[in-house]
């Protein structure tokens, strides 16, 4: 007999051999070193076959499916090889039965899906990342946007959507979990919200629902999703998870997304980052304990997600482990357990700002310095207020207010407490708003805040401070901060109006029980009191006159001067209306400037046997052009604890019933232009 051995007779799935034999000798036919068959003298005999995994198989061979494996293996008559098992995303549940077990992991700006393939987002916008054919009412839908770079965009929150468009479950930062418009307080026990458990651990939230015997878990840690997807064999998955043909523009889903899709944005490349030092990072999911898991879950893909982020993205906020522990959770959901992995790569299982929660235009990030978390702004946020080399909006001025807007994250980069700050009244500080942490100063005629009010030709500027408080050590100050903001108004039409006083002094002498007195008002251009108002002086509109209430023949160590109210009319009568208040004697306000009127100070009051306030010259709309001044004042004893009004106090009250001073007495003055 003779021998035939030769492995290159089959190809790795048949082999076709026609042999013949002579009168001289039988043949045996070997394959790999094992006999196949043996052919006899004086024969012609067909010995194709079929071999799968180094074993030969006779045509016409059925072997039975392995239940550990789900696989069958059929040689057919003509020698064609067919074998049945698990399709690629499937795995066999041990009883002969094939399931879907696969996981898509989105994760910084990339997106490794079902099939191991990776995808990057480069804009800001929302993506369909899954969506199941059969069961048309479920979308799970991912957010991407800018964090410390404008060009570079990175997973910011996951949405569940259900029923179509009627129910919104939204995984955000800090562990957030909103239900539609409604923020939802979760523990590590689950939560049954419309069909979904909802969960959370120190680590994220996890959400997890049944839909047609396809169980879905979604994971999220404010910086990470992990998808995992388990169902009946042939379950179809579409979005950036499952089916790659589709064009990203195809995923796209403008009406989730936070800003303009379109636009385009670009920076300078971050030249402090090494980027052989972070490939050298990345690639620990080579080596153990990572290496454990590399034959099911290849690592390639998230190795390369990680060098191509972090060469240029720099490796804060977490970022650093971000990769690590994707790779490390998507191995542990197929029963791959990481030991040691933490240890080795200094990385946290725990989720980064866990539970702090940051504004829409704002993100969770690491401070440098401390390595505290804080909320930062987001690049496009707030490149529009580094533009104008501002930290907030511009004043808002009205008739009898202004307000100003400090945007909290921009303070914050200054290292400044923007919830400490004041205006040049210490009582005055910003309003905080809790959700966008923008906080606003403000001031208004009822409450001025020290307000400096001053003129400059026919304009009245209303200017104040925003101011760090002061934290002195002996002769050294830290964490200044000021910003100064005001608003000018204007009386256009009549800027040009002149106006001359009709008496440079009124005098008239009073008498008041034993007191016998002679009472002065003047007017002057100076707050020195040097250029009185002559009979030809001209005052324009908005120029600031000082208004001087003198006395003469009173002793000033027995009794001061009040001055109760002064007003202005456009007619001789002091009843007369329209009445223009400059002094106020009220239920809330006694003898103190007129809220309404910025431009009045109260200068003297109640101190000597004088009084003098200051306004600025104005006139009434559509009258004559005359301008009538009426004060009322009273001499108070100074045998009483104090005369002089209480003007800064939050609640003012008149003066009390059994209160002791003299009788009231009047005069005026006025001006025509």
């Amino acid at each position: 007999s003779q021998k035939i051995s030769s492995p290159h007779l089959m190809s790795p799935s048949s082999f076709h051999a026609l042999v013949t034999g002579s009168s001289r000798a039988d043949l045996e036919v070997y394959i790999s070193g094992i006999k196949v068959t043996t052919v006899y003298k004086n024969t012609i005999q067909d010995i194709s076959g079929c071999r799968h995994l180094g074993i030969a198989y006779e045509p016409d061979t059925v072997v039975s499916a392995d239940p550990e494996t789900c696989s069958k293996l059929t040689c057919s008559e003509t020698a064609v090889l067919e074998t049945i098992g698990c399709g690629p995303l499937e795995r066999c549940q041990g009883n002969n039965t094939c399931v879907v077990d696969t996981t898509c992991t989105v994760t910084g700006p990339t997106v490794i899906n079902v099939h191991g393939q990776l995808n990057f987002i480069k804009d800001r916008c929302a993506y369909s990342l899954v969506s199941i054919p059969s069961i048309p009412n479920l979308y799970l839908v991912a957010n991407f946007r800018d964090r410390r770079r404008e060009d570079v965009s990175l997973l910011d929150s996951v949405i569940l959507r259900l029923d179509g468009p009627g129910v919104h479950i939204h995984l955000e930062q800090g562990g957030r979990v909103w239900l539609d418009n409604s923020m939802l307080t979760l523990e590590s026990l689950p939560q049954l919200v419309h069909g979904v458990q909802l969960s959370q651990d120190q680590t994220g939230v996890t959400a997890k629902l049944s839909l047609s015997n396809l169980n879905i878990s979604v994971f999220f840690d404010g910086y990470t999703a992990q998808i995992l997807l388990e169902g009946p064999a042939g379950s179809s998955v579409e979005g950036l998870c499952g089916n790659s043909s589709r064009s990203l523009s195809d995923l796209r889903l403008s009406e989730y997304s936070s800003t303009s899709c379109e636009m385009q944005y670009s920076e300078p490349a971050d030249t402090t980052i090494d980027c052989t030092s972070v490939t050298e990072r990345c690639n620990l999911l080579k080596e153990a304990p990572f290496s454990s898991c590399n034959t099911d879950i290849d690592p390639e893909p998230y190795i390369t997600a990680c060098t191509d982020t972090l060469c240029k993205y720099p490796a804060v906020d977490g970022l650093n482990c971000q990769f690590l522990k994707a790779y490390a959770r998507a191995c542990s959901l197929h029963n791959h357990a990481q030991d040691g992995w933490t240890s080795k790569t200094g990385c946290s299982s725990e989720a980064f700002c866990q539970d702090r929660t940051c504004s829409d235009h704002e993100f969770c990030g690491e401070k440098t310095v401390s390595g505290d978390t804080r909320c930062f702004c987001r690049a496009i946020f707030s490149s529009k207020y580094q533009e104008i080399n501002s930290l907030g909006d511009a004043t808002v001025c009205m008739q009898d207010s202004a307000s100003v807007t400090l945007v909290g994250c921009l303070v914050e980069d200054k290292r400044i407490n923007y919830s400490a700050l004041q205006l040049n009244d210490p009582t005055c500080r910003g309003q905080v708003d809790e959700l966008t942490h923008m906080v606003t100063f403000s001031f208004n005629s009822s409450n001025r805040c020290g307000t400096v009010v001053t003129t400059n030709n026919s304009y009245v500027i209303y200017k104040n401070t925003i101011r760090s408080q002061n934290y002195s050590f002996d002769v050294i100050t830290r964490n200044q901060f000021q910003i100064d903001f005001s608003c000018v108004h204007s009386q256009p039409n009549i800027h040009t109006a002149t106006f001359r006083i009709r008496d440079c002094s009124v005098a008239q002498k009073i008498s008041c029980g034993a007191w016998n007195y002679t009472l002065i008002i003047k007017a002057y251009t100076d707050a020195g009191r040097t250029q009185v108002v002559q009979l030809n002086s001209q005052v324009r509109l908005n120029q600031r006159i000082w208004v001087e209430l003198e006395t003469n023949g009173l002793d000033g160590s027995m009794v001061t001067v009040v001055s109760d109210s002064c007003w202005a009319t456009n007619q001789a009568s002091p009843t007369s209306s329209p009445r223009h208040d400059l002094i106020i004697n009220g239920e809330r306000y006694s003898d103190c400037a007129n809220p309404a009127d910025l431009t009045v100070a109260v200068e003297q009051n109640g101190l000597g046997t004088s009084t003098l306030f200051s306004f600025n010259m104005f006139r009434f709309t559509g009258g004559s052009g005359e301008v009538y001044l009426h004060c009322k004042l009273h001499l108070c004893p100074k045998e009483e604890t104090s005369c002089i009004p209480n003007c800064n106090a939050a609640a003012r009250r008149r003066r009390s019933v059994g209160s002791k001073y003299e009788g009231e007495a009047s005069i005026g003055m006025s001006w025509t232009h």
